[in-house]
C-alpha cells in the first residue's frame, strides 16, 4: 500500500512540474514558449526518474566510499541491508560537521545511504545504526524516488527562476510588447521559490518519517537507538548549521534549521514527536528483539 501511493505522488509531482514549466513559458513567451517549455519538461521529467538519485547526491556533496575507506560503515549498512531484506546500498559520506544522513534511490536495487562526517562523531555505535535502519526503511518503501524527484524539481525550478530574473535585470527580453511578457515572467519567478517548497512539503508525506521510525525500530529490533540519536541530530544541527540547498533540505532525517520562511515549508514531524512515538513502542519489543548489532 506505501509503494502504491508513492506510485500515485510521484505520478502527480512529476504532472506538477510539468505544469510549472509550461505555465514559465506561456508568462515568457506566450505559445512559443510553452511549446519550448513542454520539450524542456518532457526532458526534465524523464531525467529526473532515471537520474534524480545522482541529482541529489551530487547536489549534497556525497562521495562514495569503498569498503576499504570506511570498514565499519560498510559493515553496519550491509548487517542491517540483510536484516530488512535488500540488497546493500551504496555507501556515501558528506564532508559535513552537521550531523544528518539521507538516503536515496529510485528502486531498492539501486538504493544508496549518505551519512555526513558530522553524524559519526556526534552518534555512538547503535545509535548510528539506528539512523541506517531509518534511511533503510525509505528505501524499502521506496520513498527514496519520490524524495529524488522533489529534490530534482526543486533544483529545476529555482534554477528556471534564476535565469528569468537575471534576464529581466539585464533587458535580455526585450521590448515594449516583450517588456510585458517578461514582467508577467519575472511574477511568476518571484513566486517559483515557495511553490517549490510547497510542492516538497506536498510531494513528502510528514507520515513517512514516522513509518520509516517505526520500520528502522523493527530492523535494528530496539527503537530507543534511533530516539536517542533524533535527540542528539536535533541539536547537533542547531549547534552547526550549515548552508545547504533548499531543494535537497527535506531528504534528510532530521530537517536542516532553515530560518526564516524555510520554517513554513516544514517537511519533517517536530522530533520530539517522533521520540515520543518511538519511545511509546518499546512495549512491543521483547529483550530477545533487543539484541545489539552484530
Amino acid at each position: 500500500m506505501i509503494q502504491f501511493w508513492n506510485t500515485i505522488k510521484t505520478t502527480l509531482l512529476l504532472g506538477a512540474l510539468t505544469g510549472l514549466f509550461l505555465l514559465i513559458g506561456a508568462s515568457i513567451g506566450g505559445s512559443t514558449g510553452m511549446v519550448i517549455a513542454l520539450g524542456l519538461a518532457i526532458a526534465m521529467n524523464m531525467g529526473a526518474w532515471w537520474f534524480s538519485d545522482k541529482l541529489a547526491l551530487k547536489m549534497s556533496g556525497a562521495r562514495a566510499v569503498t569498503a576499504d575507506e570506511a570498514p565499519q560503515l560498510h559493515h553496519m549498512v550491509e548487517t542491517l541491508a540483510v536484516r530488512a531484506d535488500l540488497p546493500k546500498p551504496a555507501v556515501y559520506i558528506i564532508d559535513s560537521p552537521m550531523p544528518n544522513a539521507f538516503a536515496t534511490g529510485r528502486s531498492p536495487a539501486k538504493g544508496a545511504v549518505a551519512v555526513t562526517t558530522g553524524i559519526m562523531q556526534t552518534l555512538d555505535r547503535d545509535e548510528l545504526a539506528g539512523v541506517i535502519a531509518h534511511e533503510l526503511a525509505h528505501i524499502k518503501h521506496r520513498d527514496t524516488l519520490i524524495s529524488s524527484i522533489a529534490a530534482s524539481a526543486a533544483g529545476a525550478i529555482s534554477m528556471i527562476a534564476d535565469m528569468v530574473m537575471w534576464g529581466m535585470i539585464f533587458g535580455g527580453l526585450g521590448g515594449s510588447d516583450e517588456e510585458e511578457e517578461g514582467g508577467a515572467g519575472g511574477l511568476v519567478a518571484v513566486f517559483l521559490a515557495p511553490i517549490a517548497a510547497l510542492l516538497i512539503q506536498l510531494a513528502i508525506s510528514r507520515s513517512r518519517e514516522y513509518s520509516a521510525d517505526a520500520a528502522g525500530a523493527r530492523i535494528l529490533g530496539d527503537p530507543e537507538p534511533l530516539a536517542s540519536a533524533l535527540e542528539k541530530l536535533e541539536a547537533g544541527v542547531r549547534q552547526h548549521p550549515v548552508q545547504m540547498r533548499p531543494a535537497t533540505a527535506h531528504l534528510y532525517i532530521v530537517g536542516p534549521v532553515l530560518g526564516g520562511l524555510g520554517g513554513l515549508f516544514r517537511t519533517h514531524p517536530e522530533t520530539h514527536k517522533r521520540v515520543a512515538a518511538l519511545r511509546g513502542m518499546r512495549a512491543s519489543f521483547t529483550p530477545e528483539a533487543r539484541a545489539a548489532l552484530a
